[in-house]
């Protein structure tokens, strides 16, 4: 697979997420003028760790970027569990796609959101917004306002990241 045909998966997917050229390029530490390259087939050559993040954050594996493993993997579960590493009281998998699906946090969950939103890996919370989505038949743009939202509301310390 070369450049042109990975810069079309890139496109498809981060589409189908509703994610926009520029936050992608936020999200996977690129400049918009690189991504945009690569989506148009533009770009001659891109380093494979620049590759290598973006086509993670999108959850592309493999010699040709298809979502096959990433769709057979857990997001809530991981991002959940990551999530609750230091509480005692663990943030249930429905409970955070409900949190995600609304933009409104338990009370008690307000730590756990705030530890994802800041150290959880952007391919873990990409993954739990994905699933959110999908499981409360939404557009996954709207799960991506509620993200920016409760990054806002728990004033976490990537909230740059996720608005």
């Amino acid at each position: 697979m070369n450049l042109v045909e990975i810069g079309r998966c890139v496109r498809a997917r981060h589409a189908e997420l509703g994610l926009s050229q520029a936050w992608l390029a936020h999200l996977s530490g690129m400049s918009l003028q690189k991504l945009v390259g690569l989506e148009n087939g533009t770009l001659s050559d891109l380093g494979v760790n620049r590759l290598s993040q973006v086509m993670a954050v999108l959850g592309l594996d493999g010699p040709a970027p298809d979502t096959v493993v990433r769709r057979r993997k857990r997001g809530l579960w991981m991002a959940a569990k990551n999530a609750s590493v230091s509480y005692t009281q663990e943030l249930a998998p429905e409970a955070l796609g409900r949190a995600l699906a609304s933009g409104d946090v338990p009370p008690p969950f307000a730590p756990h959101l705030t530890h994802l939103l800041d150290e959880a890996p952007v391919p873990i919370v990409v993954m739990a917004v994905e699933e959110a989505a999908s499981r409360a038949h939404l557009p996954p743009r709207q799960v991506w306002r509620n993200v920016a939202k409760l990054a806002k509301s728990l004033s976490v310390h990537r909230r740059a990241l996720w608005v």
